[in-house]
């Protein structure tokens, strides 16, 4: 039963090298497979700008992706162009050889799903074009008067990148391949929110300064202008998901066995047994149900889970009053997690050490990490969304959200993949699947209850939480898209079973378990990638440890995977067990 909520992240890596960030010793000579992977990254960038304001490289920050039809064919032909570079190259090193698979695995997925047609239906409740168009906004500086005017140039150009959407999803409403009713229902009150008075565009410029001077009058016109214009943009899209795409779209929310399993080999770079997969899941939700069973026996003599919880909610040292004090929180606990394992279990670069821990800007509920600029001269940074009117926080609930987010969790792997440059090209830095970094975090929370991080029954009792809850989410998540015969027996999975099966197994608010549950619907594959994630990364240590017997080192097993980077999970498999 839980409370945290968190979005996806991707890209892993680590390094074991010392130096000046950048230019450890021992960096390889650079490839031709290498310069078939850094070309790929370029024309990301240049296919999608947004990039570059998350990978932190200077250049059309102002710009947005063709989000059209075109955009996606552009795309599509670049993806070809780069499988063909492939086979003709010969891969120089075992860098080259992981390198090589993983980006063809990628390449060829993106065509399958183009070819599928899932372009034209790209819309849900939380990582669909409709979110990505505004939420860049997030991670643009504002320091200066130069990025206030860069803000505005966005701004400006939020009314193209939502016309090229509008027009592939119309291509969807022509083709028959619409997305399912409810979260064309939700992502219309979403951009509805955006645009109104007090919305997000409008908000975002209002009071806009650098270190509290005001903007020169006629940038202050500039932005808010702009700021109108997206807006309008988004009342706009409201209107089209309304009018237009919601009389067209299906009222079934299951997926379908077969657009399931490419969704979920793209999360987890895997394939797996479907049906096994989901037997495991209701296996391991009812083992996650017994241990905390017991946990909750050993907080309070007797009590069952809710009792122990409300017994620990009621525990005043366990609470934080107000965000102030959530972020003091999370910032101490994960310097202090840094500089312990720093010293005892990992090799940390100082130049990684630093991770910002904030309140986001917005209030739609998530706790996410955002990795370091390619220079580092922004942080990697945690980010906690606050729903409106929540002021209390449980430490107990939360403490290996901090983990799994900092360290050891995505910040470990995301900066030292960042930092590792000598030996990994950009490609294979900032790559990567859910399966692979969500399944590591996951990984990570349980081996800081073995570093005895979680002695605390009440800590151990709030990672249960999440396990538990990522565990019912296989369940549920394979089990409405694969329209599987409910536990119960009465019918198959629809939205109302899951609703409810979801309010039996986590602690949340039921509006957070109603937009959980959207989640689900609307992103098939994504929500077990974590714990199925988890799942593989522990046959793998397991595996290994089979083969080395007493020359097993665990140290030198993370090490070794992680310094691979972000790559599918059947890729790392293949790597670590050659």
């Amino acid at each position: 039963m839980t409370s945290p909520r968190e979005n996806e992240t991707t890209g892993t890596g680590q390094s074991a090298m010392t130096g000046t960030p950048g230019t450890p010793p021992g960096a390889r000579r650079p490839t031709a497979v290498d310069a078939i992977a850094e070309g790929w990254v370029d024309t990301l960038l240049e296919l999608s700008p947004e990039l570059h304001v998350y990978l932190g490289r200077p250049g059309r920050e102002g710009q947005y992706s063709d989000y059209s039809p075109a955009g996606h064919e552009r795309r599509a032909e670049a993806a070809r162009r780069v499988l063909a570079a492939l086979d003709s190259a010969e891969p120089g090193d075992e860098v080259d050889v992981v390198t090589a698979a993983d980006l063809r695995r990628e390449l060829e997925l993106d065509l399958e799903r183009h070819e599928a047609r899932l372009h034209l239906r790209d819309l849900n409740v939380i990582a669909s074009p409709a979110q990505e168009i505004r939420e860049v906004f997030d991670l643009m500086p504002t320091g200066s008067e130069g990025d206030w005017a860069t803000i505005a140039e966005r701004l400006r150009n939020v009314p193209g990148a939502v016309s090229g959407y509008r027009q592939t999803l119309a291509a969807g409403i022509a083709a028959g391949a619409a997305p399912a009713k409810r979260q064309v229902r939700e992502v219309a009150e979403q951009a509805a929110a955006h645009a109104s008075s007090d919305g997000f565009f409008r908000s975002l410029v209002t009071g806009a300064s650098v270190d509290g001077a005001e903007l020169p009058e006629s940038l202050r016109a500039d932005l808010d202008r702009a700021a109108g214009q997206a807006a309008e943009a988004y009342a706009g899209l409201a209107d089209f998901l309304r009018t237009e795409l919601e009389p067209a779209a299906r009222q079934d929310d299951a997926a379908g066995r077969e657009e399931y399993a490419l969704a979920s080999r793209g999360f987890l770079g895997a394939t797996i047994d479907l049906d096994e997969t989901y037997e495991w899941g209701i296996e391991e939700l009812a083992r996650m149900t017994e241990e905390q069973e017991a946990i909750a026996r050993e907080i309070k003599p007797g009590a069952g889970v809710l009792e122990a919880i409300a017994h620990l909610d009621a525990d005043e040292s366990r609470t934080l009053h107000g965000t102030d004090a959530l972020q003091r929180w999370m910032q101490e606990t994960s310097d202090r997690a840094v500089e312990e394992l720093s010293r005892s279990h990992f090799d940390i670069p100082e130049v990684i050490r630093e991770l910002e821990c904030r309140i986001a800007p917005t209030n739609e509920g998530g706790i996410y990490y955002t990795g370091p600029a390619d220079d580092f001269s922004r942080p990697g940074r945690m980010w906690w969304s606050v729903p409106e009117g929540v002021t209390e926080f449980a430490t107990w609930r939360e403490l290996t959200t901090v983990y799994h987010e900092g360290v050891p969790g995505h910040h470990l792997q995301i900066a030292q993949a960042t930092y590792n440059k000598a030996s990994l090209n950009s490609w294979r830095r900032i790559a990567g699947t859910s399966g692979h970094a969500e399944g590591w975090a996951l990984y990570a929370e349980r081996l800081m209850e073995e570093l005895g991080y979680l002695d605390d029954p009440a800590d151990r009792l709030g990672m249960l939480d999440g396990q538990r809850m990522r565990a019912a989410r296989v369940v549920l998540d394979i089990g409405v898209h694969l329209r599987k015969p409910r536990l119960d027996g009465t019918g198959t999975w629809d939205a109302d079973y899951a609703f409810e099966f979801m309010k039996r197994n986590v602690n949340m608010d039921e509006s957070f378990v109603r937009f959980e549950v959207n989640r689900y619907l609307g992103w098939p594959g994504q929500a077990p990638s974590y714990k199925v994630g988890q799942r593989i990364w522990e046959q793998l240590r397991d595996e290994a440890r089979r083969r080395e017997g007493a020359d097993f080192d665990i140290k030198r097993f993370h090490r070794r995977a992680l310094d691979l980077g972000g790559v599918g999970l059947d890729t790392l498999r293949a790597a670590l067990l050659a």
